[in-house]
């Protein structure tokens, strides 16, 4: 694919950002690589304060659409607008203000060995020669929230698996980001780490109301996400009453390199599209 950069520009980032724009919107984007289209003519946004969850098996392009959201990957067509700036085919200094304001938790955490967690967690910031004294209340505040600041000077070696992905979390929110990429969160982990993970996305969502695209492959993860809320009371969570459901957490799914579903979980259950009941089921 060539990625040579042709096409006109965006605005300039200067430019006002009407608050009723999505932070976050695909319009008919379509990418191939060497054969049949990974995605094909896909559009859906995230608003504000709003969660999409992405659901699908493993190979039907939902890490690609990741990074076609914050420009690590171009279309072949069609726009990509990251706070109301067309991102597909923008020039790599126009993309590096609109990615600080988007955290990314990547599969599998993707920490540095040779880090400390402070130091992984603050990694943006050390490049931004912030000084030392803000970077370690700022890392502490982001390991505290994810109940994990006494691994301040540790390295990942020490870590379990669970608590890395709890350390990429923290570094996805050191900048109090604006939209959150979460890339398979749980992948690989046990069923009780997986709801601890789970809790902590629960919490960024209901605590500080980040809008959010999630993908993953776990209907488990996709059902807690959509029923539970953050009990400020008790500081875990807490399952909605029966029937209930978080309004702003809604569903995506992939099929074929197609977007087949675009809805809330009472739409997604009683689908009668043959993918999504044996997807389900």
């Amino acid at each position: 694919m060539d990625v040579t950069l042709a096409k006109p520009q965006s605005a300039p980032l200067a430019a006002a950002e009407p608050a009723r724009l999505p932070v976050l919107a695909f319009q008919n984007v379509s990418l191939a690589f060497a054969g049949p289209p990974v995605l094909e003519d896909i559009s859906f946004s995230v608003a504000r304060g709003e969660t999409r969850v992405l659901l699908g098996p493993a190979g039907v392009g939902k890490s690609v659409l990741l990074k076609l959201a914050n420009g690590l990957l171009r279309p072949d067509s069609g726009s990509i607008e990251l706070f109301g700036h067309d991102i597909a085919f923008a020039r790599e200094e126009y993309l590096f203000p609109l990615r600080t304001r988007t955290g990314m938790v990547f599969q599998e955490g993707a920490l540095f060995d040779s880090l400390t967690v402070r130091d992984n967690v603050a990694y943006q910031l050390i490049q931004e020669e912030v000084p030392d004294d803000e970077i370690d209340a700022r890392v502490r505040e982001a390991l505290r929230f994810v109940e994990l600041e006494q691994t301040f000077s540790l390295y990942p070696s020490s870590l379990s698996g669970g608590m890395r992905r709890r350390v990429a979390i923290a570094r996805a929110l050191i900048h109090k980001p604006e939209l959150l990429l979460y890339d398979s969160p749980t992948g690989g982990l046990d069923p009780v780490t997986s709801t601890t993970i789970i809790e902590l996305i629960v919490k960024q969502r209901d605590v500080y109301r980040t809008p959010s695209l999630l993908v993953t492959h776990r209907l488990q993860d996709a059902f807690t996400l959509c029923t539970h809320r953050f009990d400020p009371a008790t500081g875990r969570m807490a399952r909605l009453p029966a029937g209930e459901t978080d309004a702003g957490t809604t569903f995506l799914m992939l099929s074929e390199g197609r977007l087949i579903f675009d809805g809330p979980l009472q739409k997604l259950i009683k689908s009668q599209d043959p993918f999504v009941r044996d997807f389900l089921e």
